[in-house]
């Protein structure tokens, strides 16, 4: 992909975001910051830096968009950084917007979590048997300006001085945080959770939310408590942080543990944090924009339409709604903002990254299923959290299979509509081999069972049953030797590819399967006839066969099933 304007150096990048750089003393920390990261993309050529007008409510996530939509393969995904953001109405903002910055491929995620991508499973776990306690500071960069009280009403200082953009231009219904991290504390126990979820700016101080759909709703417990205390409950908003909150955020972690615990074991050091000024909770001191307010629990307002990660848009329902009671922000902060809808997407691979070692981990070392050799979530429209595919190491018993396959249907509340058992030859990425598996590897009366009362499933609810679904298990993996897979083996594949590019043909691009290989039905004897006629000598196989001839089978009688030294 190709940078649209000359600002891809670090050097330039490096004087543009000068004009975003921290003014006043921050406190020591051992993470990189939000403002590091984006120096990170750059080095690792992962950025797009937009150094010129472009309207957040019809243009900024349509143009980041086409990166998900046109055909660019993951690896060429970039983080786009706007920095002169407007509005509809050709407003301009002291802030950027950093979009897909986060997830755009496994790559920026990799570069913003700091470790190898086959590093990251283990660091999640480790991260979540060993929390480390966030350190309270008393000064913090997201106190550079305090807004509160009567001053959020005058033009500019609440909500609508945040250069939010709207996600799916032509059907939301207004501007939504996609990455607002809205951190709140269980009235009993006193632990906060962090928890990534929608905002619609409803006005300078009214933010509309949806909590219900999380599949391990923390925030909404509280909430729930709340209500029957009477209580509003007490929140605040995260927006542009810390790449190691950002990433907790959207994790699915126990009730019991603080998120931001998590997010300092994973980045290797306390995470700071200071106290937010309205309200009774502790906000990370190198966060962006804070937003705090209280949740009402008296009463709902509608909210929606928006865009959502299963591909449909999400009409109106009556939800929850946050009125504002301070902004607190760097002086010139940089807004982050999901790339979600429609998957594959930056949220579907923020998820997918860390839900897929997780989930092994779950199968393989909790569960005790040693024949479970990867996890793959499928991604591309169904959000990663409809389809699952497991490969097996051949011979696994049986038993084992159909206990995984339980076992992953059940590890997501709502997750997991589809599981379905592979050998490991079968590439989960390729839709055509999984159906290839599907068709002839399993047979339905024998190898498919329905779990049902299952938790509604993310997307539309269906009309019946109040939405209750179902998960489908399909164990679609050899259940005994087979044939070789019917294409050259791989040596003449390799040769013929050798050719190929000397005549200067289009690149490949190989499929698998690209060759053949044996699937345990192979036997010596057959190779041995296959051997003569890559040699121009099949008719001694024709000669040998003609010794063979028998009156007493049937058509269509395999060689198997009949005695070789009958003398017939």
């Amino acid at each position: 992909m190709n940078v649209p304007n000359k600002n891809n150096s670090l050097n330039d990048l490096s004087s543009i975001l000068e004009r975003f750089k921290p003014t006043g003393p921050e406190p020591t920390r051992g993470y990189p910051d939000l403002h590091d990261h984006i120096m990170n993309l750059a080095r690792d050529n992962l950025l797009v830096v937009v150094d010129e007008p472009i309207d957040k409510d019809s243009e900024m996530h349509p143009l980041v968009r086409w990166q998900f939509r046109g055909g660019i393969p993951e690896d060429q995904r970039k983080a786009f950084l706007f920095t002169q953001p407007t509005d509809a109405t050709g407003r301009k903002y002291d802030a950027a917007v950093l979009v897909a910055g986060l997830a755009a491929s496994r790559q920026v995620y990799r570069t913003g979590i700091g470790m190898p991508l086959e590093k990251i499973g283990e660091a999640w776990i480790h991260a979540m048997a060993n929390p480390v306690a966030p350190k309270v500071v008393e000064s913090a960069p997201c106190h550079d300006i305090v807004i509160m009280g009567d001053d959020l009403d005058k033009p500019g200082n609440g909500l609508d001085g945040l250069p939010v953009p709207v996600s799916t231009p032509g059907w939301d219904n207004g501007p939504y945080l996609s990455a607002g991290h809205f951190i709140t504390k269980d009235p009993e126990t006193g632990v906060q959770n962090l928890g990534n979820y929608r905002g619609q700016i409803k006005g300078p101080r009214r933010l509309g939310m949806n909590p219900s759909v999380e599949q391990r709703p923390g925030i909404y417990i509280h909430w729930e408590k709340c209500k029957a205390r009477g209580e509003s409950l007490p929140a605040a908003v995260i927006v542009g942080c810390p790449p190691a909150v950002s990433y907790t955020a959207v994790q699915k972690c126990p009730e019991h543990l603080d998120e931001l615990a998590i997010a300092g074991a994973l980045a290797g050091s306390p995470m700071n944090v200071v106290k937010a000024k309205t309200v009774d909770l502790y906000v990370p001191a190198e966060a962006e924009i804070v937003i705090e307010g209280y949740i009402r629990t008296d009463m709902l307002e509608p909210e929606a339409p928006f865009g959502e990660s299963h591909g449909y848009v999400n009409l109106q329902e009556y939800n929850a709604f946050m009125e504002v009671t301070a902004i607190t922000r760097r002086r010139q902060p940089i807004l982050t903002s999901f790339i979600s809808q429609v998957t594959p997407s930056e949220s579907s691979c923020i998820r997918r990254v860390a839900l897929e070692p997780l989930m092994f981990n779950h199968l393989h070392n909790v569960m005790g299923v040693r024949g479970v050799s990867r996890v793959s979530m499928h991604e591309p429209l169904t959000s990663v959290v409809a389809l699952y595919i497991i490969q097996f190491k051949r011979n696994t018993p049986e038993t084992e299979i159909w206990r995984a396959l339980y076992g992953a249907s059940s590890f997501l509340r709502y997750g997991g509509k589809y599981v379905i058992a592979v050998d490991e030859d079968i590439d989960p990425e390729n839709s055509d081999a999984l159906f290839w598996a599907m068709c002839y590897r399993a047979q339905a009366q024998y190898d498919l069972k329905i779990l049902d009362k299952k938790d509604p499933g993310h997307g539309p609810r269906a009309p019946r049953d109040n939405g209750e679904s179902a998960s489908v298990l399909i164990n679609a993996t050899l259940k005994g030797d087979y044939p070789p897979v019917a294409l050259p083996k791989r040596e003449y594949m390799e040769n013929a590819r050798k050719i190929w590019e000397r005549l200067d043909l289009p690149k490949l691009t190989p499929q698998s399967p690209w060759f053949g290989y044996d699937l345990g039905g192979w036997n010596e004897d057959l190779d041995a006839q296959a051997q003569l006629a890559v040699k121009g000598q099949a008719h001694l196989t024709g000669m040998k066969i003609a010794q063979m001839r028998r009156s007493d089978v049937e058509m269509n009688t395999a060689l198997s099933d009949v005695d070789p030294l009958e003398d017939k």
